[in-house]
C-alpha cells in the first residue's frame, strides 16, 4: 500500500477513535440527543456537500452504474446504520469488556476476511492470506488483553456475562452479533460499490473523488437510520426537552464536530483504501479499525480514566496496546505481499 493511502488509513482510524467523544462532554444530554443529532450533523453536512463539491457530474454517474450496486450499497449503508445501534445494546447486554472485544472482533472479521474469500479467495493459501489471518488474529488477542484491563480497572463493577445462563446473555449476544456483521457492511458498501466508482471514474471525476458517489448513498442510509431510532427513543422517553437546557448551546458544536469526525473519518479512510489498489479494502479496514480503538483508550488516558487505577491494569493494557500494534505492522506486510 502507498505510504499516502497508509497515513490516510490511520488518519481515518484517529477521527473514528475521536468522534463519540462527545458523548462524555454532553452530560445533560441523553445519549440518544447527543447521538441523534450527531447523526443528523452527519447527514446533513457531509453526503450531499461532499458529492456536490467534488462530482458535479453525479447524476450521470448514477445513470451510468449499474443499478445492483446502487441498491447494494444502499442497503449496506442502512445495515451499518442498524450495526450502530446493536452495538448500543449489546454493550448494556453483556457490558463493556465481553461486548466490546466481541463486537470489534466480528467487525475485523467479517469486514476483511470475508470480503477477501469472497472477492479474491485464491490468496488465502498465499503469504498475503495467512499474513492476514494473523494479523486479525493477534488483533483479537489485543482485543483480548484490552478487555482484560477494563475488567481489572474497575473490579467493583459486575459484568453481565455472571448471569451467561439467563436469557439476558442470550439477547446480548445475538445483540453483538448483529453489531459485529452489521457494522462491516460499511466496508462492503465500499467493495462492492466498486461499479459507482468506476463510472464516476468514466465520467471524468478525479480518484480521489470517486469513491464520494459511493460514500454519498452509504452515510444517507446509516445516518438516516440513526436519526430516526434515535427521535423515536427520545419521543418515547420524553427527553427531547433536554435540547433547551439552559448552558447547553455549546454541545451542539460538539455535536457537529461528532458528525464531521465520524463521515470524514469514513471519506478519509475510503480515500486511503482506494490508493491501496483491489486489496486496499480489505487490509486497510482491520487497520483502520485498531488505530480508532487505540486512540479511545489514548483519550481515556488523556482524560484522566486510568488514574489511580491499580498498575497491574495499567500494565495489561499497555500490553494490550502493543499487540494492537504489532498487528498493523502484520497487516501492513500482509498487504504488501498481495501487491
Amino acid at each position: 500500500m502507498h505510504g499516502i493511502g497508509a497515513a490516510l488509513i490511520l488518519l481515518g482510524g484517529v477521527m473514528e477513535g475521536l468522534f463519540s467523544l462527545p458523548v462524555k462532554l454532553t452530560p445533560k444530554w441523553a445519549w440518544e440527543n447527543i447521538w441523534g443529532l450527531g447523526s443528523l450533523a452527519a447527514l446533513v453536512l457531509v453526503p450531499l456537500p461532499l458529492l456536490l463539491l467534488t462530482m458535479p457530474q453525479f447524476r450521470s454517474v448514477y445513470a451510468a452504474a449499474p443499478t445492483w450496486a446502487i441498491v447494494s450499497t444502499l442497503l449496506f449503508g442502512a445495515g451499518w446504520g442498524l450495526g450502530g445501534i446493536f452495538f448500543g445494546l449489546g454493550v448494556a447486554e453483556l457490558g463493556l469488556s465481553l461486548g466490546t472485544s466481541s463486537i470489534m472482533g466480528l467487525i475485523a472479521i467479517s469486514g476483511s476476511v470475508v470480503p477477501l474469500l469472497l472477492e479474491h479467495h485464491g490468496q488465502m493459501p498465499g503469504s498475503g492470506g495467512i499474513a492476514l489471518l494473523a494479523g486479525i488474529g493477534v488483533m483479537l488477542l489485543g482485543l483480548i488483553v484490552c478487555s482484560r484491563a477494563g475488567s481489572l480497572k474497575m473490579p467493583s463493577q459486575n459484568d453481565a456475562t455472571s448471569s451467561a445462563a439467563g436469557p439476558s446473555f442470550l439477547r446480548g449476544a445475538l445483540y453483538c452479533l448483529a453489531a459485529g456483521l452489521l457494522s462491516a457492511l460499511v466496508n462492503f458498501a465500499l467493495i462492492f460499490g466498486a461499479p459507482i466508482t468506476r463510472a464516476a471514474t468514466d465520467a471524468g471525476a478525479p480518484p480521489s473523488a470517486a469513491n464520494n458517489a459511493i460514500w454519498a448513498i452509504a452515510f444517507a442510509a446509516n445516518y438516516l437510520v440513526n436519526v430516526l431510532y434515535c427521535l423515536y427513543l427520545a419521543r418515547k422517553k420524553g427527553t427531547l426537552g433536554k435540547f433547551k437546557l439552559p448552558a447547553t448551546g455549546h454541545y451542539w458544536l460538539y455535536a457537529i464536530a461528532m458528525g464531521l469526525l465520524w463521515a470524514g473519518g469514513i471519506v478519509i479512510y475510503g480515500l486511503g483504501a482506494s490508493m491501496g489498489g483491489t486489496y486496499g479494502p480489505v487490509f486497510g479496514f482491520p487497520m483502520m479499525l485498531i488505530v480508532s480503538i487505540l486512540t479511545a483508550n489514548l483519550t481515556g488516558v488523556l482524560l484522566g480514566e486510568w488514574r489511580g487505577v491499580a498498575t497491574v491494569a495499567k500494565r495489561t493494557m499497555q500490553v494490550g496496546v502493543v499487540l494492537m500494534m504489532a498487528a498493523i505492522v502484520i497487516l501492513g506486510y500482509a498487504n504488501y505481499w498481495t501487491q
